[in-house]
């Protein structure tokens, strides 16, 4: 159990800085910060950004996986990875960009999620 929560706990944290790493530079450009930086700047920053994301993924991924004595499959660890993903950049960029909105057709797939966690746990 204690692992599985870290496991988590490292995913999200995994996919905030991914989520930084992938569209925090827009946020930059957007508020004028990065709108010069040529481009191989603003890939730079993102790969120093995603450096924290993979301290944190491939943690998660080896106390989490079951050969490791973790509690989860590979295919759970990837679908539970994905589910946070969406969350995480959800609330970001719900967050940090305006005229980004929740609708309903995202909270249907959101939906369609859940039910794909639940079958990857079904035995």
């Amino acid at each position: 159990m204690k692992q599985g929560l870290f496991t988590i706990l490292l995913l999200i944290c995994s996919n905030v800085f991914m989520t930084f790493a992938w569209y925090g530079h827009l946020k930059l450009q957007e508020t004028g910060v990065s709108r010069n930086w040529p481009l191989i700047a603003v890939i730079l920053f993102s790969w120093a950004v995603a450096l924290f994301e993979y301290m944190c993924q491939v943690p998660a991924n080896r106390i989490g996986f079951i050969e490791n004595g973790g509690p989860f499959t590979l295919m759970q660890l990837k679908v539970v990875q994905e589910v946070i993903s969406l969350i995480v950049f959800t609330v970001i960029v719900t967050l940090m960009f305006k005229g980004e909105g929740f609708h309903w057709n995202h909270l249907v797939a959101f939906a369609c999620l859940i039910a794909a966690v639940y079958f990857v746990f079904v035995k």
